[in-house]
């Protein structure tokens, strides 16, 4: 049987990062072994899509666009570290491979135990049957990690009055707390000053010639973002 040529594809997520033993470099060498195993060919580099979701659609991973478009010239397939990285939702990672099989390219998962259940339902509906159920696990997996994650930054909030992350605007870390930005607080005044008789995108213009630093860092005000805004200021 002629050697497969395989893209290898990567995944890590901004909630799977946590999880021990799925960074990308140990996804690579367990996909590296594998495919040397299987008397494949490995097509370097790998396509990586780092911290995004595996239940974002194609249209919004690069990485794996990329990888499809490699695989399809070649007229092989892509692997994966397991069926997961592929996708954490069971609805789109059926569609996904649906369209990947019609591609006509192969989906090679370097967990053995899954790698036997990535054919088409009309080869063999039983093979379907168990890989939708990996598919369900890893979805649930996936909510239980983002429960978990959401409860301890609960709790470190109640603890110390800061959870961690980019601070809101108006607010800077100072040590384990958060504490007022005065820059920030005076963009705000300077907003509401502005805003009568003007609509938000005037304001927001008027904020950027002016040189007002925006959430996010730069000068570029959005009419959306300072409405938002606007909204949390106690009023006058």
């Amino acid at each position: 049987m002629p050697s497969r040529r395989l893209v290898p594809y990567l995944r890590v997520s901004t909630v799977l990062q946590a999880e021990e033993g799925l960074g990308l470099e140990a996804q690579l060498a367990a996909i590296e072994a594998r495919v040397a195993e299987l008397g494949d060919e490995l097509l370097l580099p790998p396509a990586v899509d780092a911290g995004l979701s595996g239940t974002l659609g194609l249209a919004e991973r690069p990485g794996l666009a990329a990888a499809l478009e490699r695989a399809e010239a070649a007229g092989g397939g892509v692997v994966v570290y397991r069926l997961d990285r592929l996708a954490r939702d069971l609805v789109l990672q059926e569609q996904l491979l649906a369209d990947i099989w019609r591609r006509g390219l192969e989906v090679v998962s370097a967990a053995a135990g899954e790698d036997h259940y990535l054919t088409p339902a009309t080869e063999d509906p039983s093979r379907a049957l168990i890989r939708q159920v990996l598919g369900a696990v890893a979805q649930y997996e996936r909510a239980v990690i983002r429960l978990r994650l959401a409860g301890g930054r609960q709790q470190k909030l109640a603890r110390e009055g800061w959870a961690g992350g980019r601070p809101p605007y108006g607010r800077r870390a100072e040590g384990r707390r958060l504490v007022p930005d005065p820059a920030a607080e005076a963009a705000l005044a300077r907003a509401r000053d502005l805003q009568p008789g003007r609509s938000l995108r005037e304001v927001a213009r008027l904020l950027e010639e002016a040189g007002i630093p925006a959430p996010g860092g730069g000068t570029r005000w959005h009419a959306t973002t300072l409405r938002r805004l606007l909204r949390r200021l106690p009023q006058p």
